[in-house]
């Protein structure tokens, strides 16, 4: 135990028929990071909530600085020196920064919430780490990746000597992830520990020390990250050799189908004058930094943001969408980026969720069909190879990449002829997120056209015909992603900065 900081031994949980969790053991080095891979569903984030106190644990021992605990909440476990970064945010979004700082823990002074302290002490924590926020602004008007770092320096605030980070780069421009990468190399240095819970293997071999891989609830292998490679890390995630990364790009654009001429919004954040042609059976790539304007821009597309001036014409129409459900009616479809605000229902079961938006397509003799909704949520849950114990289940009760599969197969039910995917594979493993790219593919070469958002520049390279870049809310450039690179994508994506 002397040179460990944390050790989970024989850790076991189960989810009613469900078992997460066989046997784990686990040791983490004082001053290092290890690497958690797995596939979605192997419960690498159960396992750290057991840690964490979320979740109460079956069976085993949690040794921690050298003591048995076992932490009966998250407060306990901030309060004794172990601190979470979790993959889904849950933030007050109605305060600022600084008041979710020191939520639980607020400074008083003669029995009054002191204010100023609090917020020099939020400036001072915020600047020795490098992050810039507006520490008035309501965290709600900040980007996904403002507050993923918020809540990075939340956890550091607690001077944690273990902090987990459950896929902390998942919203974070690279130039973010720099930073993170450099406040977890700092804190190393002094003696902190982390548990770095991830699916993108270059962020694995750059920053741990160790790496740990789950599968199916057992642990398959734990070794330094300098003496393994992607390749035997993939096979012990999917038990399964994974030839290549992404499939073959064989899908061959039609004419064109979509236009968007001039396009501008009419609230804050405003698109300008945005003109794109989009090929029938195409997958076409936006590609640009956080905040560049790409949600946006499928937001509009779908309804969802309201054009001020420009036209978008569809099959030689133009189109006005009201609402999302006008542009439902035309056959669109849209994933959005932020699954748990604005892509699921928490308090829905899987067939809720997969069923909702084609209700009309499960009545019989002029009500809902129980069977019919149950038969169309199994299909589409075997489709996406989604783990699940039972349908009826609430979409919560899934990992975050499950959930994901569902919302994408929720689409798919209403067999879309335009498909908008925001960050489709944020937060997916390796091996579902090439089962994605197959059906992307597949869509494709039905005639389907296919417009995706992603900050990976591997995979919008990968899978995508072509790739719009947008900077600062306009369009820097459309290049064919055959004769184009990782720099000139970069290039464009600063062009209007």
């Amino acid at each position: 135990m002397s040179e460990n900081i944390l050790e989970l031994r024989n850790i076991s949980k189960a989810f009613g028929r469900n078992r997460v969790l066989t046997n784990i053991d686990l040791s983490l080095k004082k001053g290092t990071v290890l690497g958690l891979m797995g596939e979605n569903g192997a419960g690498k984030s159960t396992m750290m909530k057991i840690l964490f106190g979320i979740y109460s644990k079956d069976d085993g021992r949690i040794f921690f600085d050298g003591k048995e605990v076992e932490f009966s909440s998250p407060k306990n476990a901030l309060e004794n020196g172990v601190a979470m970064v979790h993959q889904e945010l849950n933030q007050c979004l109605e305060r600022n920064a600084v008041d979710n700082l020191f939520l639980g823990k607020y400074r008083t002074k003669f029995g009054i919430v002191n204010e100023k302290a609090m917020r020099e002490k939020a400036s001072q924590l915020f600047s020795r780490l490098g992050i810039f926020v507006d520490l008035d602004v309501p965290m709600k008007t900040m980007s996904v990746s403002q507050r993923q770092m918020c809540e990075i320096a939340k956890a550091v605030s607690y001077n944690a000597k273990v902090i987990v980070l459950d896929e902390p780069t998942s919203s974070l421009t690279e130039r973010e992830v720099r930073k993170l990468f450099k406040i977890v190399s700092d804190l190393r240095e002094q003696g902190v520990s982390f548990v770095y819970i991830s699916h993108k293997m270059d962020e694995i071999f750059e920053i741990c020390d160790e790496v740990s891989v789950l599968r199916d609830g057992h642990m398959i292998m734990t070794k330094p990250t300098k003496e393994t490679n992607m390749g035997e890390i993939v096979s012990a995630m999917v038990g399964r050799s994974l030839d290549q990364r992404f499939p073959p790009v064989d899908n061959v654009p039609g004419d064109t189908i979509l236009e968007i001429k001039n396009l501008s919004t009419k609230f804050t954040p405003i698109l300008k004058d945005i003109n794109l042609q989009v090929r029938k059976g195409e997958v076409f790539g936006i590609y640009g930094l956080v905040g560049a304007g790409r949600s946006e821009l499928l937001e509009s597309l779908f309804g969802a943001r309201t054009i001020a001036t420009g036209e978008i014409i569809y099959n030689g129409k133009s189109l006005f969408f009201r609402n999302p459900a006008d542009a439902m009616r035309a056959h669109f479809a849209f994933v959005t980026e932020e699954r748990k605000v604005n892509g699921m229902f928490a308090k829905g079961s899987l067939i809720y969720n997969t069923c909702i938006c084609n209700l009309n397509r499960y009545m019989k003799y002029g009500a809902l069909s129980d069977k019919k909704m149950k038969d169309a949520t199994v299909k589409e849950l075997n489709l996406m190879n989604t783990k699940y114990s039972d349908e009826v289940d609430l979409i919560t009760s899934l990992s975050g990449g499950n959930q994901q599969k569902v919302i994408i197969g929720k689409w798919l039910e209403r067999s879309p002829d335009v498909l908008l995917l925001d960050e489709p594979t944020r937060g997916i493993d390796i091996g579902a997120k090439y089962e994605i790219y197959l059906l992307i593919n597949k869509m494709a070469k039905e005639g389907k056209t296919i417009i995706v958002v992603s900050s990976e520049m591997p995979e919008i390279l990968g899978i995508t015909n072509r790739i719009a870049v947008m900077s600062n809310y306009q369009l820097a450039g459309v290049v064919n992603t055959n004769e184009t690179d990782q720099e000139e994508l970069l290039r464009l994506s600063a062009m209007y900065l």
